[in-house]
């Protein structure tokens, strides 16, 4: 990526479809161009056919390793210099893809980590808004802890992460109404409650129905982060 030439990005989606899309939306929104050509040069592997990672990360099910592989190799065949993934649980696998593919990859977890800590400076605490696959992959701990900042989650609020997958199936089956916006906005209002001073939304479905209007602190919506990220990477603004 030498001599101002702008990497193509190879992102894996289809984790969940609408989730790709919104940042694909995001990415166009940002890149503040006056025409095609100066938008981020960008691949998406929308393939779905990724094993449900919740399962996989808990040994329940297949691995989704192997079909997050594939779809890296299959990015980088086509061209890509640059990988990022569109869904926060499978970044429990981002070594398996860095390794199969040597290519620099943007993570998802460490931007979001980044625009937390750049929103709330003086906060302690960040609220996780987080499945189980990327609980008990430990996703975010250490991108945290070097931020300085503590975690609460959906374990830490009562049947905080059965009520939080329960939101995230609806919304992954197109049902982003008023019942869901309002059930989400309770949850992030309940990890405010157990001392959060910043809400991310760690799941791609979750920027669907949550916005900072439904919460009292900074919320950060790791898509748009990501977003940002590739838009300073990939147009001849940014980059």
């Amino acid at each position: 990526m030498s001599g101002g030439r702008r990497p193509l990005v190879g992102v894996l989606g289809g984790m969940g479809p609408a989730a790709t899309v919104d940042l694909y939306a995001k990415v166009v929104a940002l890149a503040g161009a006056a025409r095609d050509q100066d938008h981020v040069r960008l691949l998406i592997d929308g393939d779905p056919e990724v094993p449900d990672r919740q399962a996989s990360v808990a040994g329940t099910g297949e691995s989704a390793a192997p079909a997050l592989v594939a779809k890296a190799l299959r990015l980088k065949a086509a061209g890509a210099e640059v990988l990022a993934m569109a869904c926060h649980s499978a970044h429990a696998y981002q070594r398996d893809v860095e390794e199969a593919t040597g290519l620099p990859f943007l993570s998802l977890v460490e931007t979001a980590v980044r625009a937390a800590a750049a929103a709330a400076p003086g906060a302690s605490t960040a609220g996780l808004l987080a499945t189980p696959a990327v609980l008990e992959g430990r996703v975010y701990e250490g991108p945290a802890a070097a931020a300085g900042l503590r975690l609460v989650t959906p374990d830490d609020v009562r049947d905080g992460r059965k009520r939080l997958m329960d939101l995230v199936w609806r919304v992954k089956a197109g049902d982003v109404g008023a019942e869901v916006r309002a059930a989400m906005a309770g949850l992030a209002a309940e990890l405010v409650g157990a001392g959060a001073g910043v809400v991310i939304a760690a799941c791609t479905e979750v920027p669907l129905v949550l916005g900072q209007e439904d919460v009292t602190v900074p919320l950060v919506d790791p898509t748009a982060a990501l977003a940002a990220a590739l838009v300073a990477l990939g147009t001849p603004s940014g980059g």
